[in-house]
């Protein structure tokens, strides 16, 4: 598809999930894993196993735990994204810059030094002074 034709909002690209079953498995077994894994963590964290009497083989034993938690976490999601989730370009209109700053249009080159000088003047000779 060529982008000349399209309008802001418009889908430019859409290909399906591909839905495959060896994904669908793979997450099912990371989640199981997952469970395990949080389950020794948060028995390890119950029973003292981080406290470092002797040694600090406990608290490192611990963070790796918490590492492979994230790691297997990681892996699920990215098995997700790219086996569960639609792939969509949306064409989105480009902003310019001093639209993210809320400015009017008419304000885009600011204000000079010298406006509104002669009124803060009569105003500060003359305090009852009306526009």
């Amino acid at each position: 598809m060529s982008s000349s034709g399209s309008t802001y909002g418009d889908i430019h690209r859409y290909e399906p999930p591909r839905e495959s079953t060896a994904a669908a498995l793979a997450i099912v077994l990371l989640s199981i894993f997952e469970v395990i894994f949080v389950g020794m963590f948060t028995y390890g964290l119950i029973s003292g196993w981080g406290i470092a009497t002797y040694d600090a083989t406990g608290s490192m034993f611990l963070g790796g735990l918490l590492a492979v938690i994230f790691v297997n976490l990681a892996f699920i999601l990215m098995l997700y994204r790219k086996e569960f989730l639609p792939d969509v370009m949306i064409v989105k209109k480009r902003r310019r810059k001093w639209e993210d700053l809320y400015i009017r249009e008419d304000d885009v080159d600011g204000e000079k030094l010298t406006d509104g000088a002669t009124e803060s003047i009569k105003r500060a000779l003359y305090p009852y002074y009306k526009k």
